[in-house]
């Protein structure tokens, strides 16, 4: 009776570890090689001392003292932890909380399997005493055989649902279907492209930031119709190959090149790797596609395209001999204007949308929509009406304070803009940040200098985070930023409580980058 409740207890103190273990690794894109590294930075923020030490301490007492009543103790000592680990649950406000998908569902089955499994091998080699230990360290390292006995289930689910959308396009035989990439931009780009088109399209696009196999999918799976003549499909990559498999699933004859950077350098393991994987969006278009590149950016301008039987419609803003260009730009607290040069034509442009990469967002979509022969009046009118994308640079009011929302996937050139952009405000400006991640061996650099490009272009700054954030402070620091007006702290909740303090309704508050809880630290 007493190992019954021993092992119930033990099971109990494991629950809430074993949601945050499922969680990380969620957010970690059910990788495991992601999820190590994640683990690798964030170990000991997990296993803290008094718990190490509480739990050492119930498996000596068991081993010693192997015992009806000493079983009963320790039972009592795992409840109380269990019971300390759902009330500490009770009082976070994750960023991006567990989502209970159907693979999530099938994970938790496979865990309550290796649990009981896990129960038998202690009950018949009579080791009760590891118990307090397997239930601290447990939860997390049960995710890897997780991870390899879900992932041939998950990839003969997902093979399957690939070929039912497959049969999919292949029916839509005369759906033109346009491909866009790209360190970043690749949101924005989709957005506007459709807002331009969609005035003599029928078109869809794949929604919210569902540039995944799976995303893809489940966009041509549920919402692609015979009605469509567009479908405009964004595809993101963060390790090599994986561009090049969906632009085969896919089969775009339209590629649309927004940007290359050093972002997810820690999966890509190289800056060539992140070249020549976001280039494949150009190189593996049919006879006679149409590739739509920005010249303005460094890496595209200077790489060498091998396929030859495609047509390249090029387009920035400082690039001379660009197909498209913008000049005139013009810049407000409340959008921008500028002009377009293509050939012979000069057509002005207003758009709610700020900063310099919207504007070459704005003409690759304008390059994409010419191929499609959409009216020059069109395009104006689509791009003056476009709606704000959401979290990307986005103007908005939030209790009455000016917020721009550019809370996702920061990179070194967007978070530069998104500072140019706050130069142009009025008023105090504030800056809410944890950083950029996913960056490698340049990370902390990149994020020293992020810290330092913000003098005079943001009056208060307020870092989440402290380690996560301690480069940008040294950045700060070098330039004398006055560090006064420098906050750090551990959560976004206070961060919020500090602007609510400290700013005025006439003031702008800078949301740059939200990190899902996984790095946030």
């Amino acid at each position: 009776m007493t190992r019954a409740l021993l092992y119930f207890a033990f099971v109990k103190a494991m629950l809430i570890p074993f949601k945050h273990a499922l969680h990380m690794f969620q957010q970690n894109r059910y990788e495991l090689p992601r999820y190590k590294m994640w683990f690798k930075d964030n170990y000991k923020t997990i296993y803290k001392l008094f718990l190490i030490l509480s739990f050492i301490i119930m498996s000596l007492l068991l081993l010693l003292f192997n015992k009806g009543y000493m079983r009963i103790i320790v039972s009592c000592g795992l409840l109380l932890f269990a019971a300390y680990f759902y009330s500490e649950e009770k009082k976070k406000n994750y960023i991006k909380p567990l989502v209970y998908t159907a693979r999530v569902k099938r994970q938790i089955a496979v865990l309550v399997l290796l649990v009981i499994l896990l129960i038998i091998i202690c009950n018949l080699m009579k080791v009760d005493f590891l118990l307090p230990i397997l239930a601290l360290i447990m939860p997390w390292l049960l995710i890897y055989p997780l991870g390899f006995i879900t992932e041939p289930i998950e990839a003969s689910i997902r093979n399957k649902y690939m070929n039912e959308a497959r049969n999919i396009l292949k029916d839509h035989s005369n759906l033109i279907k346009i491909g866009i990439t790209g360190s970043y931009g690749k949101t924005s780009t989709k957005n506007i492209i459709q807002s331009m088109i969609s005035e003599e399209y029928n078109s869809l696009m794949t929604p919210a930031s569902f540039n995944t196999p799976n995303g893809i999918t489940i966009t041509i799976r549920e919402m692609l119709k015979p009605i469509h003549q567009v479908f405009i499909c964004e595809m993101g990559a963060d390790k090599v190959n994986e561009l090049r498999d969906l632009v085969n699933y896919v089969k775009p004859s339209i590629g649309v090149v927004t940007s290359i950077g050093p972002q997810h350098l820690a999966t890509f393991g190289s800056l060539d790797n992140i070249i020549n994987e976001k280039m494949q969006m150009v190189e593996l278009l049919p006879m006679g596609g149409t590739g739509i590149i920005n010249i303005d950016n460094e890496y595209i301008r200077n790489y060498k395209i091998k396929n030859q039987d495609i047509n390249i419609i090029t387009y920035g803003i400082n690039s001379m001999d660009a197909d498209y260009r913008a000049k005139d730009i013009i810049y407000t607290p409340t959008g921008t204007s500028f002009v377009v040069c293509n050939d012979n034509d000069e057509v002005e442009m207003n758009s709610k949308l700020l900063g310099e990469h919207n504007v070459l967002n704005i003409l690759s979509a304008i390059a994409c929509a010419r191929v499609l022969n959409v009216s020059w009046a069109t395009i104006q009118k689509g791009v003056k009406n476009m709606k704000q994308v959401e979290h990307r640079l986005e103007l908005k009011k939030v209790n009455g304070y000016r917020f721009i929302d550019d809370a996702f996937n920061s990179n070194p050139v967007g978070s530069s803009m998104a500072l140019d952009v706050m130069a142009n405000m009025p008023n105090r400006r504030f800056i809410v940040t944890p950083g950029m991640i996913d960056l490698g061996a340049i990370q902390e650099e990149t994020n020293k200098e992020f810290g330092k490009k913000m003098k005079d272009k943001v009056d208060v700054v307020i870092l989440v985070g402290k380690s996560q954030t301690k480069s940008i402070y040294e950045g700060l620091e070098e330039v004398d930023f006055d560090m006064n007006n420098v906050h750090v702290v551990d959560t976004v909740k206070e961060a919020f409580n500090i602007v609510y303090k400290e700013a005025t309704p006439e003031d702008t508050i800078l949301l740059e980058n939200d990190l899902p809880d996984a790095f946030s630290h």
